[in-house]
């Protein structure tokens, strides 16, 4: 999918008046943030969407930069930023048209971002190696395959799916602190709701 195909595909997702993943950041996000993040650091959401999460980290005191290949879900995180008084440095793009620099940020965070496959998902693990300042944190949430099952959210491609091996394979040059994959209730939007197989990742550049 070109970012333009992508671009219409999540306009027309995002197109409406409710927040389709709710308002509140991730959970896995918010665990994992009071214990390797702080106030000032500089911070990357990849496809952030709406701004859930990003601007809850921006209201953690952080500097944070984000993208998404929807215009319209950008139009709602930069309102979102301004009602709740932070600043996110937002930019219409996609993983491979954004300015991936080299050693630039403290962390980078992945919520949901199955949209990628086998490819694009081996490209994305690279650039947020490079990105990462030496220490830097990738925080990284997904489904694994038996989600299928559940059918509460996230693509229904068994390859845009997590599994253990899978991330650890991806997360060569990476110290991992933090893997897992287990099953709870979500409440993240009308998208993400009801009994989820999940996958989590915590690991330092």
């Amino acid at each position: 999918m070109g970012f333009a195909d992508a671009t219409q595909f999540w306009n027309e997702r995002f197109d409406k008046e409710e927040f389709i993943f709710g308002k509140n950041p991730n959970e896995y996000l918010v665990e994992h943030t009071s214990q390797y993040l702080k106030s000032g650091n500089k911070v990357l959401c990849i496809a952030d969407g709406e701004g859930r999460n990003g601007v809850w980290l921006a209201k953690q005191g952080m500097q944070v930069v984000g993208f998404d290949a929807s215009d319209i879900a950008l139009a709602k995180a930069k309102q979102f930023a301004k009602e709740n008084d932070v600043v996110v440095d937002y930019s219409f793009s996609d993983t491979d048209s954004f300015t991936w620099h080299v050693n630039a940020y403290d962390a980078v965070i992945g919520i949901f971002i199955q949209f990628a496959d086998p490819e694009m998902r081996s490209r994305i693990f690279k650039q947020v190696h490079n990105t990462l300042k030496p220490g830097g944190i990738f925080i990284l949430q997904g489904y694994t395959p038996k989600q299928l099952e559940y059918k509460t959210g996230g693509p229904s491609l068994i390859e845009h799916l997590y599994t253990e091996k899978m991330i650890r394979d991806l997360a060569i040059g990476f110290q991992i602190l933090d893997l897992r994959c287990y099953e709870k209730e979500l409440s993240e939007g009308a998208r993400h709701t009801g009994m989820s197989a999940l996958l989590g990742l915590v690991a330092r550049k």
